[in-house]
């Protein structure tokens, strides 16, 4: 834990206003949840909470299973970082935070199938994503639970001649909409 050097006064009605540079830092939006922890030593800790971060066991296993199936990289996020990858080392996407542009994507919450040997450019999955060019083809798929988009199915490849087509869009829709469903249960 480091010192930013900020103090803040709680007050009356018990709340403590989170500098706005911490916010931007951390990504941290009007009406995010945050986690409470605290510890023997009297410090308060706030934890952006993440409901698909909960569920990361299922995560892993789900996008396992996607891999094995259509062989494609797949990737599970929430709208901050990577929960779960498989197809590729953990180290490359796991726990990584998300890019902006990935962030928007998920936020139009359209399902949409980015081929470049069609033109199209992919996008970033994660901030420090060099290995962004290597892919050649990629589906997103937003995950929606209680009408809110909490984060997204992802397949991409990096075979050269790689198209993502209805199969895989049916694919990564479907278990986006089962990831979605088990958010709100």
């Amino acid at each position: 834990m480091r010192a930013t050097g900020i103090v803040r006064r709680i007050d009356e009605l018990g709340r403590v206003v989170i500098p706005k540079e911490i916010r931007r830092t951390l990504r941290i939006r009007e009406g995010d949840p945050l986690e409470i922890y605290t510890d023997r030593d009297g410090e308060v800790i706030l934890k952006k909470y993440s409901p698909i971060g909960e569920m990361s066991s299922f995560a892993k296993d789900y996008t396992e299973s996607l891999f094995r199936s259509l062989g494609h990289i797949a990737c599970i996020v929430d709208r901050d970082q990577v929960v779960a990858a498989s197809g590729v080392s953990k180290k490359e996407l796991w726990d990584k935070p998300i890019s902006r542009d990935l962030e928007q994507a998920i936020a139009a919450r359209q399902t949409v199938a980015l081929n470049r040997h069609q033109g199209s450019r992919t996008i970033a999955v994660a901030n420090d994503d060099d290995q962004n060019q290597s892919y050649t083809a990629q589906v997103i798929s937003p995950i929606i639970a209680d009408g809110e988009a909490i984060g997204a199915v992802l397949l991409m490849s990096r075979e050269q001649n790689a198209r993502m087509g209805d199969t895989e869009l049916k694919v990564a829709e479907t278990a986006a909409g089962i990831v979605g469903r088990q958010m709100e249960q």
